[in-house]
C-alpha cells in the first residue's frame, strides 16, 4: 500500500484526470498527432507534456497561432476527442498509486475530478477503468471561465464538494495543473514520482 497520509485539516480530495488518475497521456499524444496531421499542424511531444492540463481548444489555438494557420479550434477538439476515444476503448490503464488513494478515501471524504479535458472525455475515461463512481463531481475546462493554469477549475471543484479550497488536496501531473492548484491555495501533490517508468519526467 502507498505510504501517503492526509494532511491535517484537509477534508476534500481533487484529482486531475489524464496522467494523474489514468495513464492515458501516450494515447492522447497519439490522437493529437493523428488529427493535427490532417490539419497541417505540428505538436512536438515535449511541448505536449509541457502543456499537460491545458484545455484541448486552447492547445489548438496556441498551435495554430504559432504556426500561422487559421483553423476551427472547436471542430479539431471534437475530432481529437473522437480519435482518442477510439484508441482508448481497450488501452486505458489506471495510475495505481493515485487510484488507490481515491479508493481509500471514497465514502470518507468528498472527491472530485478537475480536468482540462472535456467532461465527456473525462467521464468516458474514468468509466473505462471502473472508477467514475468514486467521484462526487467531475469539473471540466468547459465549466469555467479560464482553463488551467488559472485556478478556476479547482475553485469550482471545491465548491461542488462543499469544501474550502484551503482544506482540499489536489493531485496533479502537469505544470499547468500544479500551478492552478497552488494558485487555488490547495495542498498540492505532484504525482509524477508515482507514474510508470515511461512517463517519469
Amino acid at each position: 500500500m502507498l505510504n501517503w497520509s492526509l494532511p491535517a485539516g484537509c477534508c476534500g480530495l481533487i484529482f486531475d484526470c489524464d496522467g494523474t488518475l489514468i495513464d492515458s497521456m501516450p494515447l492522447h499524444y497519439q490522437a493529437w498527432v493523428a488529427v493535427l496531421r490532417r490539419h497541417n499542424l505540428d505538436f512536438p511531444e515535449a511541448l505536449f507534456y509541457e502543456w499537460a492540463g491545458v484545455s484541448v481548444e486552447e492547445i489548438v489555438r496556441r498551435l495554430a497561432e504559432a504556426q500561422e494557420r487559421v483553423v476551427d479550434a472547436g471542430t479539431i477538439a471534437e475530432e481529437r476527442d473522437h480519435c482518442f476515444h477510439s484508441l482508448a476503448q481497450s488501452a486505458l490503464r489506471p495510475v495505481d498509486a493515485v487510484v488507490e488513494i481515491a479508493r481509500r478515501f471514497h465514502g470518507q471524504l468528498p472527491l472530485a475530478v478537475a480536468t482540462g479535458s472535456t467532461q465527456a472525455s473525462a467521464e468516458a475515461s474514468l468509466r473505462g477503468i471502473g472508477i467514475l463512481n468514486l467521484f462526487d463531481a467531475v469539473v471540466s475546462s468547459h465549466d469555467v471561465g479560464r482553463p488551467k493554469p488559472a485556478p478556476d477549475v479547482f475553485f469550482v471543484a471545491a465548491e461542488r464538494i462543499a469544501v474550502a479550497p484551503a482544506d482540499c488536496v489536489a493531485f496533479e501531473d502537469g505544470a499547468a495543473g500544479l500551478q492552478a492548484a497552488r494558485e487555488a491555495g490547495m495542498h498540492v501533490v505532484d504525482i509524477r514520482r508515482w507514474l510508470p517508468p515511461h512517463r517519469e519526467e
